[in-house]
């Protein structure tokens, strides 16, 4: 009776192939192509294989419309480059009205408004500065629609204002940033500013020692959101945004990498009503227009191994 039961053991074991899979990590499809759109937001789609066929690095292609050269973080608007109006954010927010907003620093006064996603990088600076022992920011102005830009044109004149559509402020992307205790320029915020802001994708847009370039005098409390790693670029190359969207024009390619990410940045001439740019697949980019001629492609090559 032993021998016929071990027979059967034997039957079952040897028969009977194992019932478990190996489930796939949930992080296998984080790597989906994400692609800022002109206001900011994200559009996410699915992860197409870093590889073809053949082994080579397999490529993804967008395409992109002239409208789209005026829209997005590094549009440049002065008194040569107006402003599209539909590069306007559709976030634009009363901050006084958005307390969640409004953690470690105030306003002006209640009309004050913003680009949400602007205001919620700006709030993360803001908490970086206050760990540093820095926390008397204010914002004195933000978002002005073209109706507040020509009353402000014709109260302070050319030689303080732009016309409407002109201004940065028109864009939703930039604010008058100053100290609850001093002058901007003169107060520890200031100060911090102009060390820090980079790393929050921020940059100091009319610099003291580059009137010839912005045509605006030294505003050291006019902020602009770009973005990384744009402005970490700029910081490094001592750039404006006008030197900036040249140098990228003049050099095609550039790569550089922020916070252990690998990034590549490029120039695409936009010179039809529709323009299709080859992406590296499995990779998260960014297009922005410049507001002149072309797009400037952001590519993240690389992650954080610690991400």
């Amino acid at each position: 009776m032993k021998k016929y039961l071990i027979l059967l053991v034997i039957f079952l074991l040897v028969g009977c192939e194992p019932a478990l899979t190996e489930t796939p990590n949930a992080n296998d499809n984080e790597g989906n192509h994400k692609e800022q759109d002109m206001n900011g937001g994200s559009d996410a789609q699915n992860p197409q294989s870093e590889y073809d066929n053949d082994g080579k690095k397999a490529a993804q292609t967008v395409s992109v419309t002239d409208e789209q050269v005026t829209q997005g973080n590094l549009v440049l608007v002065n008194k040569d480059h107006p402003l599209d109006p539909a590069a306007v954010p559709t976030d634009i927010v009363n901050l006084f009205q958005d307390q969640d907003l409004m953690n470690g620093y105030v306003v002006l006064d209640n009309t004050i408004r913003l680009s949400r996603r602007v205001a919620e990088h700006f709030g993360e600076m803001i908490e970086a500065a206050g760990e540093d022992g820095v926390n008397h920011f204010m914002i004195s102005s933000g978002y002005r629609d073209e109706r507040e830009q020509e009353v402000l044109y014709r109260e302070k004149g050319a030689a303080y204002a732009l016309p409407p559509g002109y201004s940065e402020h028109n864009l939703g992307l930039s604010m008058d940033i100053g100290s609850t205790q001093k002058a901007i320029d003169q107060s520890p915020e200031g100060k911090w500013l102009k060390k820090h802001a980079w790393a929050h994708g921020f940059i100091l847009r009319y610099p003291q020692d580059k009137t010839d370039i912005t045509g605006i005098q030294y505003e050291p409390w006019h902020f602009r959101y770009v973005g990384l790693p744009h402005s970490m670029i700029m910081n490094e190359l001592d750039f404006t945004l006008e030197e900036y969207l040249n140098f990228l024009k003049k050099n095609k390619t550039y790569k550089a990498t922020v916070n252990g990410k690998a990034y590549e940045i490029a120039y695409v001439p936009v010179q039809a009503k529709e323009t299709e740019i080859e992406i590296p697949a499995g990779s998260e980019y960014e297009i922005s227009g410049n507001n002149i001629d072309g797009m400037i492609v952001t590519v993240q090559l690389g992650k954080d191994e610690n991400e």
